[in-house]
């Protein structure tokens, strides 16, 4: 399955206090104009061949329920009722933060047929504490990130300056925990999926992805089938306007990181007269199809790695790895290939460190060069055999708790969003040769990033990649990190250059996006964006 960006969270069991966030596994894709939306709401209905320009043919492409509805819904009589709520503010259950309210919102269920049924969003804010200017919305990213349980993070990520002037404002999108959250398997089968472990690129590590991807598809369908065809982007932006206007804003302002960035440009593309300050922090590119994202992840991780490998050599008694980069890479790569066969002691008798859940904690860290001691700390542990630290990690990274329960759904949101999100290529030769090709090029994680893990959903993919406009709306800030392994730079690139009206603010530096974790010059250029509406210079770099 394609790693990509990971919601936002700190990693507060690693340090107390940590500034830091790290994810789950996310993804993005694209936007194109289609019919009008009075078809059907069958996803089937209207299925095509996606066009194949530059390269091989991909899936074929069905129709969002909400991508083109013909008409305004914030002006039309079928809408009325959910762009006429006010959000009842109350104690929130389950996050932790003293000022924090919570509420909900709801909306249609299938946007271009009102009468199908609801879904009920669940909306948090952590009021302004100063003179209040409006209501800025958040997304962490994900997909499948919670943006209620974001809020928790909003005193280490966002500015005193900008939530004294602004009400943060997060919400779950559907299908996401508490907004009528997919359900797939239970804790016991995600712990047995979380640890399932094979050498990857080998036959059975093939295999093993496909047994998975089919008993969770099919346990999707069976506990959640109902809503999986209405969980795409488009569906969570339409959502967006609603909340807006339940806020009592008449432009929405925005912050979002990672797939955050994608439901963003999504919103502006739909609504670009309803657009005010927009940040999009960690891009992804939505003219991108699911191959080129997983390709464009497979480099920008395996860059990450060497990073870390690199300023751990220099550490030399600190780091578990030596001789030169390219050495302590393959002593990496074999340490793991050796919890693939003989797991390793984490304390737990009843969970071994696993080949698996190794890659996935080692994966967490890279999200974060300030947590780059943790792995050293892990790993030099690991490597004399006690795995304790590492299960640690890969806990916090799947958002596992001590009780075995999992916080949020986020392991299956994110399948469910991006397998409606994103199509991927239909040759299974070229598809073959590609997954190849990424183990042989970038060969500590390339081999787990070459399938999608979408084969066996029940819903086909609903748009094709395609770059997003937004024309009318602007001036909107994307931000981009050089070394940044989940969302590449040369995404963030890439959508500031499609954007009808952009700048890009680059952060030089490793780890996943850049605002809260900059070091203060990307800060002070979204927060006078933010508070004062003095757009960035385009192309600045700190």
């Amino acid at each position: 399955m394609t790693h990509a960006a990971r919601a936002r969270r700190p990693l507060s069991r690693l340090a107390a206090g940590a500034a830091t966030a790290v994810l789950l596994l996310a993804g993005c894709t694209g936007v194109d104009p289609a019919p009008d939306g009075d078809e059907s709401a069958d996803p089937d209905a209207s299925a095509t061949s996606a066009p194949s320009t530059d390269g091989p043919a991909l899936e074929e492409i069905g129709t969002s329920a909400a991508q083109d509805l013909g008409t305004d819904p914030a002006e039309d009589p079928a809408y009325a009722e959910y762009y006429a709520q006010e959000i009842d503010w109350g104690a929130c259950d389950g996050v932790d933060g003293e000022d924090l309210e919570c509420g909900t919102v709801t909306v249609p269920l299938v946007w271009n047929d009102p009468e199908a049924g609801d879904i009920d969003l669940a909306v948090g804010r952590l009021p302004a504490d100063g003179e209040r200017t409006g209501s800025l919305v958040t997304n962490p990213g994900g997909p499948g990130g919670s943006g209620v349980n974001f809020l928790e993070s909003v005193p280490f990520m966002i500015s005193p300056e900008v939530r004294a002037a602004y009400d943060v404002v997060g919400f779950d999108p559907r299908g996401v925990n508490r907004s009528a959250g997919v359900e797939c398997l239970s804790d016991e089968e995600t712990d047995e999926y979380l640890a399932a472990t094979a050498e990857p690129g080998s036959a059975e590590a093939a295999e093993l992805s496909e047994k998975w991807a089919a008993r969770i598809a099919a346990a999707c369908e069976a506990h959640s089938g109902e809503e999986l065809p209405y969980l795409d982007t488009y569906s969570a932006a339409r959502d967006m306007d609603v909340l807006r206007d339940a806020l009592g804003s008449e432009q929405l302002d925005y912050l979002g990181y990672s797939y955050g960035t994608y439901l963003g440009a999504s919103y502006a593309d739909l609504y670009p007269d309803r657009v005010g300050r927009f940040v999009l922090d960690g891009a992804m590119d939505p003219a991108l199809s699911m191959n080129e994202i997983a390709a464009g992840q497979a480099e920008g991780f395996e860059h990450a790695i060497e990073a870390f490998l690199a300023d751990c050599l220099e550490r030399d008694a600190a780091c578990p790895f030596t001789g030169t980069e390219e050495e302590a890479k393959q002593q990496l790569i074999a340490f793991f290939s050796s919890l693939d066969e003989s797991p390793l002691d984490s304390g737990d008798p009843e969970r071994p460190v696993t080949g698996a859940m190794a890659r996935s904690a080692v994966i967490t860290l890279l999200y974060e060069d300030g947590l780059w001691r943790f792995g050293r700390e892990a790993l030099t542990d690991a490597m004399k055999g006690d795995g304790a630290q590492l299960l640690n990690i890969a806990d916090l990274s799947s958002e596992r708790q001590p009780d075995g329960s999992y916080r949020t759904n986020a392991t299956f949101a994110i399948m469910a969003v991006n397998c409606l999100d994103r199509p991927g290529v239909a040759d299974d030769d070229w598809v073959q040769q590609e997954a190849e090709r990424l183990e042989e090029e970038y060969p500590t994680f390339g081999a787990m990033m070459g399938g999608d893990g979408c084969t066996d959903w029940p819903v086909p993919p609903l748009r094709e990649p395609a770059p997003i406009a937004a024309e009318g709306a602007g001036p909107i800030v994307v931000i981009g990190t050089t070394g940044d392994p989940a969302t590449p730079y040369a995404w963030a690139e890439s959508l500031s250059t499609q954007l009808d009206d952009a700048v890009l603010l680059t952060f030089d530096g490793n780890g996943h996006t850049a605002y809260g974790r900059s070091g203060g010059c990307i800060e002070a250029e979204v927060d006078a964006y933010l508070l004062e509406g003095t757009v960035p210079e385009d192309g600045l770099t700190c």
